[in-house]
């Protein structure tokens, strides 16, 4: 069905006489028509994705259709992100893809010029992108609102599927940083905890009263478009492929999760196991439970990313910070030695002959840490928001007498983490107290918001009265 289906439009778009000059009015064919290609090696397939991405802005094809749907130059002229963002992040994904595949240089600086605006300028702390309510849109550089935020469900997910794709492209583990970060909250705070109710839009604040989610301020079971609930059920599974990945003689352990792989490396089987209680704990054990076939030891390379805000970089860009001054310690050992630390890309280098029972132990501490945001961003002005590993954190009316929005903390502010196996299906809290406490907050995780009826939430905490309406 597949098959035949491509080939109908292979048939009937393209360059060639009789045959329709346009491209799509929403991009994720390019996508299903280079994993096409990759399973079959057919090179028509690639072919016909590389010609999508190629026509989009080309006056001479087709009447454009504007920046709304990416529209308005062709790919190699773009270096911002703009118009509609599932469309735009799904177009991005598919051109990385092409890049990749064909080694274009023209379509590998366009998308890094593309990625660089949007990580230094148009992504809020979730990882969420699409910040105007009106087209579903990118908003101008540094317009990051909180309460009036769209970031889509779907555009979280496009997101992490295009730093997916950045980083088969590049190797870089940046970008993993990226994808971590939606997962574990501008993608999972769409959903609800059991599975059956969902967000549209991911607001950073909320009063508990506006009907934000498309008629409701609560998680719905279903909407009139159909994509955030569908996608959800695609991504959340493909998330297990996401986590290692090889190339030639290396082994790139890329998320912390408990799991086993089995892959090829260095042309010999190797089988990897996976224990953590990762996110809310940073420490990771892996074991080398199988390598080769009948031989003793294989020779490789083992990466593991060491995440941004290990080392005090909450994304790769200066849109955010951490103003703590905190360093926290990572900590290596092999087989319970010690090992040195080796960063190439974003990744600790171990290359050794490795044999079946080796174990890696990485630690990494996990402090609760202050963000705040490039002064250029208006709406996070005067104002923090707290992270503990990839998790970024909320203060929820339900746990505060239903009220956050009124907490100013102008000072000094002291955390405490309490595990809470019993609440919303198993968090860490931070209580946040300040230093005369006279305002304390409890905060869970984002993505866990609104799982309790309507009521306040912020992730931007003001350090003056006077900013309190912002971000509007």
């Amino acid at each position: 069905v597949a098959l035949q289906s491509a080939d109908l439009i292979c048939k009937t778009f393209g360059p060639g006489p009789g045959q329709l000059q346009e491209p799509p009015g929403h991009e994720e064919i390019e996508i299903g028509l280079v994993k096409l290609f990759r399973a079959t090696g057919d090179q028509k397939y690639l072919d016909q994705a590389k010609f999508f991405c190629d026509i989009r802005g080309r006056a001479d094809t087709h009447k454009l259709r504007g920046a709304y749907q990416q529209d308005d130059k062709p790919i190699v002229e773009q270096s911002e992100a703009v118009g509609h963002s599932v469309r735009a992040g799904y177009f991005y994904t598919g051109v990385a893809d092409v890049a990749a595949l064909t080694g274009d240089t023209a379509y590998i600086q366009a998308i890094d010029r593309i990625w660089e605006n949007v990580v230094g300028q148009k992504i809020h702390l979730t990882g969420g992108i699409g910040a105007s309510p009106g087209g579903e849109a990118f908003g101008k550089n540094y317009e990051l609102p909180n309460a009036s935020a769209y970031l889509e469900t779907c555009a979280a997910i496009a997101n992490a599927l295009w730093n997916e794709r950045m980083f088969l492209l590049h190797g870089d583990a940046k970008y993993l940083d990226v994808l971590e970060r939606v997962i574990y909250n501008g993608f999972l705070s769409g959903v609800s905890l059991t599975g059956d109710r969902f967000f549209y839009p991911n607001p950073l604040e909320s009063d508990g009263k506006k009907k934000f989610n498309h008629g409701s301020c609560e998680r719905a079971p279903w909407f009139g478009c159909s994509c955030c609930p569908v996608n959800d059920v695609r991504f959340i599974p493909e998330i297990a492929s996401f986590a290692y990945a090889t190339r030639g003689s290396e082994l790139f352990v890329n998320l912390y999760l408990g799991s086993s792989a089995q892959c090829v490396v260095a042309g010999a089987p190797v089988e990897l196991r996976q224990t953590t209680r990762y996110p809310w704990d940073g420490k990771v054990t892996l074991t080398i439970s199988q390598v080769g076939a009948g031989a003793a030891k294989v020779p490789f390379t083992l990466n593991l990313r060491v995440p941004g805000w290990a080392v005090s970089q909450p994304v790769p860009s200066d849109l955010y910070r951490y103003d703590d001054g905190l360093k926290p310690r990572i900590k290596l050992a092999v087989n319970g030695k010690a090992m040195k630390l080796k960063l190439k890309q974003g990744f600790a280098q171990i290359t050794r002959d490795w044999k079946a029972g080796d174990t890696v132990t990485l630690d990494l501490e996990m402090p609760v840490r202050r963000v705040v945001a490039n002064p250029a961003v208006e709406a996070d002005r005067d104002r923090f928001a707290l992270e503990r590993g990839p998790v970024v954190y909320c203060a929820e009316g339900a746990d505060n007498n239903g009220q956050v929005l009124d907490k100013v903390f102008a000072g000094p502010v002291r955390f405490q983490i309490n595990e809470r196996p019993n609440l919303l299906g198993g968090v860490t809290t931070v209580k946040m107290t300040s230093a005369t406490k006279a305002d304390a907050l409890t905060c869970i995780p984002y993505y866990a918001w609104c799982h309790r009826g309507a009521n306040e939430m912020r992730v931007w905490f003001p350090t003056q009265a006077q900013t309190q309406a912002k971000g509007q």
